[in-house]
């Protein structure tokens, strides 16, 4: 599923980002979303969460609801 759009996304679902310093690479970080950082609904570069982990980054992508 697609991680532009606020609606895809909620607190416990398992996604994959990608960190502000990984984005020239396109290296993705998986992990499972505790806080939603963008208020907008729609974002073109993905959503901006808070992991469980404590990584910071965009959802390029969302494993499971």
């Amino acid at each position: 599923m697609d991680g532009t759009e606020r609606k895809n996304i909620r607190r416990g679902c398992k996604v994959r980002i990608v960190q502000k310093q990984h984005q020239r690479t396109g290296e993705l970080t998986e992990g499972i979303v505790r806080d939603i950082l963008t208020n907008s609904p729609v974002h073109p570069r993905g959503i901006k969460v808070r992991l469980e982990t404590g990584h910071i980054g965009r959802v390029q992508e969302v494993l499971s609801t």
